[in-house]
Formats: structure tokens, C-alpha cells, sequence
């Protein structure tokens, strides 16, 4: 407020929308009825106006209030909104994490998925370059002339592929073979076990007869591969063996014909073919390219055929015991006279069917102190072991 004095007059004044002046004036008008209306009209509109101010203010305050409230009501509403977006957005990021985990595991399945395939098609392949190999040796093999004399069979009776054992059998000192004809006999024989043999006057011996169990093979898988270093020669002309060899070796020796030097030059009898092994292996590969060659023999040009060479190698061998039909083991033979005696001895004695015996097709004695390896092959007509 200010304060002002001028000729014993006093002035208050205030400096807002509240301000209101009390002024004191000695007049004597003041003291008379119509100043003091005039005093309270003053007054009243001041209040008036005080009264006015404060409705403003209330309502001002009101609306503060309100707008607090509001923005109370909106921090609220916006927090939950930003909790549940948080919980989403995070829900969201586990279920993303969640998909890419499972993305990558399914990438790693694909790969390994890829990987295994590769490897098949890498074996695929593999194969398919062997047995084209294989092919390629077979169209090449050396030719066998045949002649058709007219004799044909129903296509169910072919005869199916089979082998031939040839089965080493390690003989004890005191013992014999004996293959008979007829299996019964050979039953009738290990069921007596002991047998008396008469071998002269007032002597003989007691033996002792047992089965031969053999070990043959049931099922066998070979593997056969082109040889990197040998070759196979056929259609060659009846001559010298050994002047052929020397021929031969001479032509596939010289680079000029395509040759090496060579390591071994061999026949083989029952093909009439000859085998070359060269000592460097691509000697081989570059000469079956090319499948005859022309080679000086007898004085003039024969073409000799080159084909490839196969090895052989045994991947699956399976195995069985067998008891030999037809042929049975003496042993606790004592060594008492000349080992063709006592075998034609034994032989007699067992031929005789008094002696349960029957008709022998093969016998080998083995006296005591000797090893003895007797051959047992397999017959397939019968389908019987025999010695």
C-alpha cells in the first residue's frame, strides 16, 4: 500500500484487484448521514468486489483441481497402458526369441538334413563310378568262342551260381580217413565206434571211429576292382609258351606301343590268357584304352586283346560247421608195420559188410610221428563232402 499526507488529509491504497482506498478526511460531511451512506455504498461495492474476486478465485481453484484430477486420471490410465504395453512388447520378445531359437534349430536339422544328403549323393556317386568301372571291365572281358549244338533247357532249371571248397584238413599221427559211397554206411560205422581190424595171424588192432566236422562257408561277398598296375591279353595264337612271353614282353615293354616296363609277364593255362603287371600303375589305364594291338608273333601281326585286369577281395565271409556224410575218422591206429599195408589192411576190413563196411571211394592213412593235410572238396551234383 501507499500513504500519502497533504493538508491534514490521509490517503491507503492497494495495488491489486482487491485494492480499495480508506481515505480519512477530516470533512466535516463525513459525520453527517449522507457521508456515512456514502462511506457504506463504498464499502459495500468493495465487498462486492472482494466477494467477486474470491468466487474467481474458487473457481480458478476448482478448475486446477479438476485438471489435477484429470491429469491424475490420464498419468494413471497411461501407466497401466505403459505396463501392459511393456508386458507385451516383452511377451513379444520372448515369443520372437522363442520362433528364432526354433528357426535356428531347424536351419541346424537342415544342415545336418544337407550334410547327410551330400554324403549320400557323394556315395551315390561313388557307386555309380565303380559299377560303371565294373561295366566298362565286364563289356571288355576276354571273348570266349562258343558253339550251339542245339540242346536247350526250360529257364527254371538254369543252374544257379555256386562254389567249390577246397578245405585243408590237418591229420593226427594214428588216424585215417575213410569217404564211403553210401552215407549209411558211414552211419553204420561211427554207431559201432569200436572196431576190431584183423591184420594177420593171431593179430589185430582196436580203433576208434568219430565224424569230421568241417568249417565251410556259408555265404562269401568279394569285391572286385579294376588292378592299376595289370592287364589281361587274349586271343593269342597257339605257339611256345615261353617264346610268347618273351614277345609280349618285349612289344608292352617299349613307350612307343604305349608300354612300361614291366614287372611280370605270366600265362595262365586254363584261360590261355596272359597276365602283364608294369610297375608304374598308369601303364595299365592308358594301353585298355585301346582294346587290340597289333603284335609281332610267328613272324607276322597278330591283334592281341587288352582288357582290364580285376582284383578280387573278400568283404563278407560267413561261416558253418558241418558234419561230413560220408566220411568217418579212425583214431588209436598203432604204428606196427609199412603204412601202404596197414592202409590196404584197413581198407578190407571196412569194405566187408560183415564188418558193417561197405564200398570205400577214397582212404588215407597217416601213421604215427607224420602230419598229413588231407584236401576235402565239395561235389555239386551229390551235394556231399567227400575226401
Amino acid at each position: 500500500g501507499q500513504r500519502s499526507s497533504a493538508g491534514g488529509k490521509v490517503t491507503f491504497t492497494m495495488s491489486s484487484d482487491e485494492e480499495f482506498s480508506l481515505v480519512t478526511d477530516p470533512d466535516p460531511s463525513e459525520k453527517t448521514l449522507e457521508g456515512v451512506k456514502a462511506l457504506i455504498s463504498k464499502h459495500k461495492k468493495q465487498y462486492e468486489a472482494l466477494l467477486e474476486d474470491q468466487k474467481d478465485l474458487t473457481s480458478s481453484r476448482d478448475e486446477r483441481r479438476d485438471l489435477t484430477t484429470q491429469f491424475k486420471e490420464r498419468t494413471k490410465k497411461l501407466t497401466v497402458d505403459l505396463e501392459k504395453d511393456e508386458s507385451f512388447y516383452k511377451d513379444e520378445i520372448e515369443n520372437q526369441k522363442a520362433t528364432l531359437d526354433s528357426l535356428k534349430e531347424e536351419e541346424n536339422n537342415l544342415m545336418e538334413e544337407i550334410k547327410k544328403i551330400q554324403a549320400e549323393i557323394k556315395e551315390e556317386d561313388d557307386q555309380n563310378v565303380e559299377l560303371k568301372e565294373q561295366a566298362d571291365v565286364f563289356c571288355s572281358m576276354p571273348e570266349k568262342k562258343f558253339v550251339f549244338k542245339g540242346l536247350t533247357k526250360n529257364a527254371e532249371d538254369r543252374q544257379e551260381f555256386d562254389m567249390k571248397s577246397h578245405i585243408t584238413y590237418p591229420m593226427d599221427g594214428g588216424t585215417a580217413l575213410i569217404t564211403f559211397e553210401e552215407e549209411d554206411v558211414a552211419s553204420s560205422i561211427l554207431k559201432m565206434k569200436r572196431h576190431k581190424v584183423e591184420l594177420g595171424v593171431e593179430c589185430r588192432i582196436i580203433v576208434q571211429a568219430h565224424p569230421v566236422h568241417l568249417m565251410l562257408p556259408s555265404l562269401v561277398e568279394i569285391d572286385s576292382e579294376v588292378c592299376p598296375r595289370r592287364i589281361l591279353l587274349s586271343n593269342l595264337p597257339k605257339m611256345n609258351t615261353e617264346i610268347l612271353l618273351n614277345k609280349l614282353e618285349i612289344h608292352f615293354s617299349k613307350t612307343k606301343n604305349g608300354g612300361g616296363e614291366v614287372d611280370v609277364c605270366d600265362y595262365l593255362p586254363d584261360s590261355g590268357t596272359v597276365v602283364i603287371v608294369f610297375i608304374k600303375e598308369n601303364v595299365a589305364k592308358h594301353l585298355v584304352e585301346t582294346e587290340f594291338h597289333e603284335v609281332k608273333l610267328n613272324q607276322t601281326k597278330h591283334k592281341v586283346r587288352v582288357t582290364p585286369f580285376l582284383n578280387g577281395k573278400i568283404t563278407n565271409l560267413q561261416t558253418k560247421m558241418s558234419m561230413c556224410p560220408r566220411t568217418v575218422l579212425l583214431t588209436g591206429i598203432p604204428d606196427i608195420m609199412e603204412q601202404e599195408t596197414l592202409q590196404d589192411l584197413l581198407e578190407i576190413h571196412f569194405q566187408k559188410n560183415g564188418n558193417g563196411g561197405g564200398e570205400i571211394e577214397a582212404i588215407l592213412y597217416n601213421p604215427l610221428g607224420q602230419n598229413l593235410l588231407a584236401l576235402f572238396g565239395n561235389t555239386l551234383e551229390e551235394e556231399r563232402d567227400e575226401e
